[in-house]
C-alpha cells in the first residue's frame, strides 16, 4: 500500500555510491512509466498502480514498476521477466533474479539500454494485462 513516506526519505535509505544511483533510477523509472513516484511500504518507490485478485478472493493494489535501494538495488518487474527476456539479461551485466525482482549490486557496469528495455517490456505486459493504471 502507498505510504506517507516522502520519496526523498525512501531514497536516503541508500548510502554511499548507491545514493547517487537511486537518483538515476528515479529519473529512468519516471521517464519509462510517465507517472510520478509514490512510496509503498515506506521504502519502495513505485510508479503507476494496478489492482489484482487471487483465486482465494484476496485483492490488493501494487505499483506497475518499482525499486528499492539499500545494500543493493531491487527492481520490481512483471512476474516471470527472466524467462520472458533472457536476451536482455545476458546483456545487462552483474545481477540476480527472482520471479518478479531484479537485484543489481550497482548501476555501474549495467547496460543502460538493456535495463531500459526490461522496464519498457515489463510495464507493457502489466498494462496489457491490468490496464493503463494511473
Amino acid at each position: 500500500m502507498p505510504s506517507d513516506t516522502s520519496v526523498d526519505e525512501a531514497l536516503d535509505r541508500a548510502t554511499g555510491p548507491r545514493r547517487g544511483e537511486v537518483t538515476e533510477l528515479l529519473e529512468l523509472f519516471e521517464h519509462v512509466a510517465q507517472r510520478p513516484p509514490v512510496v509503498w511500504a515506506e521504502r519502495i518507490v513505485g510508479f503507476g498502480q494496478y489492482g489484482y485478485a487471487y483465486d482465494s478472493g484476496r485483492e490488493g493494489i501494487a505499483p506497475e514498476i518499482a525499486f528499492a535501494s539499500g545494500s543493493k538495488h531491487t527492481l520490481y518487474l512483471v512476474e516471470g521477466f527472466a524467462e520472458r527476456w533472457p536476451d536482455l539479461l545476458e546483456r545487462l551485466g552483474p545481477h540476480r533474479t527472482s520471479s518478479a525482482c531484479l537485484y543489481l549490486p550497482r548501476l555501474s557496469g549495467v547496460d543502460q539500454d538493456a535495463l531500459r528495455e526490461l522496464l519498457d517490456r515489463s510495464l507493457a505486459v502489466i498494462r496489457d494485462v491490468h490496464g493503463d493504471g494511473k
